[in-house]
């Protein structure tokens, strides 16, 4: 049996984890970590990071009899998680923090810290698959609830983090989940789920933009496909790519964002037509087997954590990127969003969207 540490966030899927090792016969160690000050800045956490959610956790922990710990990660996040999440929007991409702080935090910084106290594996509470194959490789799998599946979230994970990670309850559905931990009586069992990114709880990054880097807010040019001014923006990081609402043009045909030039200050606009890619060049790709599965490859790629996978062939290009070459098209795919390779349920890895060239 093994020596587990499972990071907790209070809530039913983490707690169940926790119980589930237990009665699995492993030695148990609860840790939730601290990532974000409930006053800085006058912002707040979320439910899944307040104060209210290491309680959970420790009642949760108190219930098992296991002991209980908060480790401190609020310099790592605050460098790793809300300064790039910041810096990418200034630069007009749309991040993922929960990519980063999977990333950075959960799966970097907690997984050192574990083996550096004697923990033979992490445990979390993710919705995803950890499958050992007949050559003893790990593969990550979509979770069996694909309604609640994560692994989009988790494509950078290669071999030396998934030989010492647990998912205990990607075999089951959140309905399930919430039976099995009512059955064993945990608080947590009926507990809500947060949906906001953790550090911005009202849901409107806008407002941490304003205040954390007011300077990048600079008003300049809306301009539609053909070049022409047609409106003024407010800074191009209160913008996304397929934003149509807050545009400020009035009337006629309803017009979306469809690219960000931070180069010359831009905002283009178009119909929803124009937000339709098939081409596009990911950067910075990782692969669960520690390389990819060719030069050039078929598979099902998802750009966003919600989207429906499309088949694609994807093909490494002279500057190390890769092309991915949708069967058909896909609506505004943003740069500085993931996108992720399957291999049907099977993640094969992903990277970045990298920035359209704009003419």
């Amino acid at each position: 049996m093994a020596n587990v540490l499972v990071a907790m966030s209070g809530g039913v899927d983490s707690s169940l984890a926790a119980a589930l090792l237990l009665e699995a016969g492993h030695q148990v160690t609860g840790v939730t970590m601290h990532l974000w000050d409930d006053d800085e800045q006058g912002l707040r956490e979320s439910l899944c990071c307040a104060a209210e959610a290491a309680a959970s956790a420790r009642r949760v922990c108190a219930l098992l009899d296991i002991p209980f710990y908060v480790f401190n990660y609020q310099r790592e996040f605050r460098r790793h998680v809300i300064d790039y999440f910041i810096r990418a929007y200034t630069h007009g991409l749309t991040p993922n923090p929960c990519v980063e702080c999977n990333r950075m935090i959960k799966f970097r910084a907690l997984l050192d810290r574990a083996r550096t106290l004697g923990f033979d594996a992490v445990a979390t509470g993710h919705y995803a698959r950890i499958v050992q194959g007949e050559d003893g490789r790990y593969q990550l799998w979509r979770a069996v609830d694909l309604e609640k599946d994560q692994s989009y979230m988790l494509h950078m994970l290669g071999q030396a983090e998934l030989s010492r990670l647990i998912f205990p309850i990607g075999a089951y559905t959140k309905r399930e989940v919430r039976e099995m931990a009512a059955v064993r009586g945990l608080p947590s069992a009926d507990r809500e789920e947060s949906q906001d990114i953790c550090f911005v709880p009202d849901g409107d990054y806008r407002n941490l933009l304003r205040i954390e880097s007011p300077a990048s807010l600079v008003p300049g040019p809306i301009v539609d496909l053909e070049g022409r001014e047609i409106g003024r923006h407010r800074g191009l990081p209160l913008y996304t790519v397929g934003q149509r609402r807050g545009l400020g043009l009035g009337g006629g045909e309803p017009r979306y964002v469809v690219a960000i030039d931070p180069a010359r200050n831009a905002l283009i606009v178009g119909p929803a037509a124009a937000l339709n890619r098939e081409r596009f060049t990911v950067i910075d790709a990782c692969w669960v087997d520690d390389a990819p599965p060719a030069e050039s490859f078929t598979c099902l790629v998802q750009v966003r954590a919600h989207a429906e996978p499309l088949p694609a062939r994807v093909s490494q290009q002279p500057d190390g990127r890769w092309l991915v070459e949708l069967e058909r098209p896909q609506r505004a795919v943003s740069p500085g969003q993931a996108a992720v390779f399957y291999r049907g349920q099977q993640v094969l890895g992903g990277g970045w969207i990298a920035r359209p060239e704009v003419a």
